[in-house]
């Protein structure tokens, strides 16, 4: 990618973005302002670019380095709750749900997700939910590789114990068939936020 590539590339890029965006701000309107100043900041940043990074990961960075300005400004400013309203699941994109009980349940997913520390929360997303591999999810979040494995296994197993009844048993049945759901994760260090 060269600094003439990048306009060309980022409205392909925008939709993934505004999701990242919208997922870590947790408001409609923050996400937007928040996609537009990142957009802004890589177009009069593009020569720190590094050859051989991603548009998209490169472009991530650059959010999510924008929020965390975002909410260090906020802090000074003493501004409100940065809260994921409810009516925000709604507006994530097809949630893929054919029954009422698949949007219940994906809701809660949605809320455990959000309980999550900030630094669990923004792994489980880059991996999970954006499919990046745990080096670029480490050079997003500008963290060594093993930092990224300890958060994402902290966040699955304190997840999954949300979802367990008194019993040990998972509350949502239907989540995943029997063979795929897997325990807490073991060996994670407790040391990594």
């Amino acid at each position: 990618m060269t600094g003439q590539d990048l306009p060309s590339l980022l409205p392909a890029l925008l939709p993934r973005l505004w999701a990242f965006a919208l997922r870590i701000a947790g408001d409609r309107h923050d996400a937007e302002d928040l996609v537009q100043r990142a957009c802004v900041h890589a177009l009069e940043r593009v020569h720190q670019w590094r050859p051989g990074t991603s548009a998209l990961s490169w472009m991530f960075s650059i959010v999510h380095t924008t929020w965390i300005d975002e909410i260090r400004a906020r802090r000074v400013r003493s501004r409100g709750s940065l809260a994921w309203d409810e009516a925000d699941v709604d507006a994530v994109p097809d949630l893929q749900a054919s029954t009422p009980e698949d949007l219940a349940s994906y809701r809660q997913i949605f809320g455990a997700v959000d309980r999550l520390p900030e630094a669990q929360r923004l792994v489980l997303l880059l991996v999970a939910v954006e499919g990046m591999s745990y080096q670029e999810t480490a050079d997003v979040l500008d963290v060594p590789v093993g930092t990224v494995m300890s958060r994402l296994s902290r966040a699955r197993r304190t997840i999954g114990e949300q979802f367990r009844n008194p019993d040990g048993q998972p509350r949502l049945a239907d989540l995943a068939p029997r063979e795929h759901r897997a325990g807490p994760a073991l060996g994670a260090r407790e040391e990594d936020a």
